[in-house]
């Protein structure tokens, strides 16, 4: 191991590791303990040494079910082949897996490896439930932005980051083929153009839409926002004092939502809900909408001839920051077998893995080594999604995040509905964001 690193990392790890046992809420972000090595080779910002695994570990790993659990045998049958290492899978969804651990966890019942959503890596990280990533300047090399801050959280002041992360969603801009051919359009590339599109679509086909968007959405409307310089908690997303909702980026989304109303989607927000929006899609009544890869499917079983691109830019040419959510490996705080859940947890997040989790899932890896992949290059638009991700930003992680969603979305609403003045709602909806946060810090 590194001179350098093993002065500051391996002392801080072996003290919060031999002192205490299982970690508690103040010890849980530490990494497991690394044996000691005599490589004295130039350190380098990515280059970590190789944890031992535990003599006689015996691994758990929790996981989602169907081709999720498909891949998660063959990863376990891969590592325990690697290292002899032993590992039982058990089918725990990864929604579910945070929950049960807080019981599991300190009875040693816990998987040592498990998958959760990075949204409750706050929560997890305030419980002791999760161990730092102990790669986790590899993997911010590795790794898209978004799928770091994802797995990352302000921990006792020091931002630090606990995940390893397997898939990411985004959103990116779904349109009709055939429409579009019929008209003579290329896909939009600025918003401009999709909306002076959309208008002259409108014109010639009476009862149908250029372009769809649930006014109330704050997980679509939230790329408007950050390209324009709009963000929900500052520092990462991780301060919820410092709320950027109201500022110019805010009142920027707002032009344009207003915009897109008055010239080509003149309803109620109540008329466009997202089965609307997916039913004119499929039906051919609709040029272009906002969604994510889940859609795929049902465009495709209902004879859609589309394609999806990333979104359009905005005035500022900027394309617009859309949210993404981050799937992850967590190596449990409470595991009997620290370094060998690590090593079980790095190992499965390494490139070739991920490539094979890809095969079977078809969910994307959030890697840059992937976006040169030629299994990736084969279809269109995951390729367009990986794309969009590397400008999307993760949903906060945490707990205050929760706060948020209502709060925008009576915002907008008022606005799209009712014609509200974008600054006083913006300012009305941070003002019950930072009243719910500090009643909740009481």
């Amino acid at each position: 191991m590194k001179k350098v690193f093993s002065l500051l990392f391996i002392t801080l790890l072996i003290l919060v590791l031999t002192a205490c046992g299982k970690p508690g809420a103040s010890e849980q972000s530490s990494a497991p303990e690394p044996e000691a090595s005599e490589d004295t080779a130039e350190d380098t910002s990515a280059e970590v040494a190789e944890l031992e695994p535990e003599e006689g570990a015996e691994l758990v790993i929790w996981g989602n079910g169907d081709l999720e659990a498909e891949w998660t045998q063959y990863v376990a049958d891969e590592f325990s082949e690697k290292y002899g290492i032993p590992v039982t899978i058990e089918d725990v969804g990864h929604t579910d897996a945070p929950g049960k651990l807080q019981t599991d966890g300190p009875a040693g019942l816990g998987g040592d490896v498990f998958t959760g959503a990075h949204d409750h890596v706050g929560n997890m990280d305030a419980a002791g439930l999760i161990y730092e990533n102990y790669y986790t300047e590899e993997y911010k090399e590795r790794f898209m932005e978004s799928a770091i801050t994802g797995v990352s959280a302000n921990s006792d002041g020091e931002y630090k980051t606990f995940g390893y992360p397997l898939a990411i969603e985004t959103v990116g801009l779904f349109y009709n083929e055939d429409l579009l051919d019929e008209m003579g359009f290329e896909p939009a590339k600025t918003m401009d153009e999709m909306i002076e599109q959309s208008k002259e679509f409108m014109e010639q086909n009476p009862g149908s839409y250029g372009f769809m968007i649930e006014p109330g959405n704050f997980y679509l409307l939230h790329g408007f926002l950050g390209a324009n310089g709009g963000y929900v908690f500052g520092d990462n997303n991780t301060d919820p004092t410092d709320i950027g909702l109201n500022n110019e980026g805010g009142l920027a989304a707002a032009e344009l939502m207003t915009q897109i109303r008055d010239e080509i989607l003149p309803l109620k927000k109540e008329d466009i809900t997202g089965d609307v929006v997916s039913s004119h899609f499929n039906e051919g009544k609709l040029l272009y909408y906002m969604s994510g890869p889940w859609a795929l499917r049902g465009h495709s079983e209902a004879g859609v001839n589309f394609g999806v691109t990333t979104m359009p830019t905005v005035e500022n040419g900027e394309v617009p920051t859309t949210f993404s959510g981050i799937k992850a490996l967590f190596v449990n705080a409470y595991s009997d077998y620290p370094r060998a859940a690590t090593l079980l947890a790095h190992f499965a997040t390494s490139d070739e893995m991920l490539e094979k989790r890809y095969e079977i899932t078809g969910q994307l890896p959030p890697t840059f080594a992937f976006l040169d992949s030629d299994t990736l290059k084969e279809d269109l638009y995951n390729l367009v999604f990986l794309d969009q991700a590397q400008y999307s930003v993760s949903m906060p992680n945490i707990p205050e995040m929760q706060n948020v969603w209502g709060a925008m979305e009576v915002a907008f609403t008022s606005i799209w509905n009712d014609d509200k003045d974008a600054q006083a709602e913006l300012d009305k909806a941070v003002g019950q964001i930072k009243d719910a946060v500090d009643s909740q810090t009481k």
